[in-house]
């Protein structure tokens, strides 16, 4: 498994281990320099927002990588950047209005559920 998609399974399980929601992965590798991977998922709360940021960066740094990048700490959209992984945790109203995937519609959607750990 390449680090990138190691990366994207690392941040699905901490998102889903926070109950994160709507998660979303697209693989954009053929469309873009930016990076690789989108990772998109929503947020019922500023709480659980930053919740899932901590957590997400928590696992990733226990399994190896680092981010390049972090913005929006103190607002209602989270983007941690891992180069070839960017990880967008929005809350609820947020991710409505951004739509983020949309704008990637053309990019690989990628299947969650062979990251996620079924109880």
């Amino acid at each position: 498994m390449d680090n990138y998609k190691k990366i994207v399974e690392v941040a699905v399980r901490a998102i889903d281990s926070k109950r994160g929601s709507d998660i979303d992965v697209i693989k954009v590798d053929d469309l873009t320099v930016l990076t690789d991977y989108f990772v998109i998922a929503t947020a019922s709360s500023n709480t659980q927002l930053k919740a899932i940021a901590d957590e997400v960066e928590y696992k990733l740094s226990e399994a190896g990588f680092e981010p390049h990048h972090i913005e929006g700490k103190t607002s209602d959209w989270i983007c941690l950047d891992y180069i070839g992984v960017v990880i967008h945790i929005l809350y609820k109203e947020q991710r409505g209005f951004y739509q983020i995937e949309r704008l990637w519609n053309d990019g690989e959607s990628v299947d969650v559920d062979e990251f996620l750990i079924k109880e």
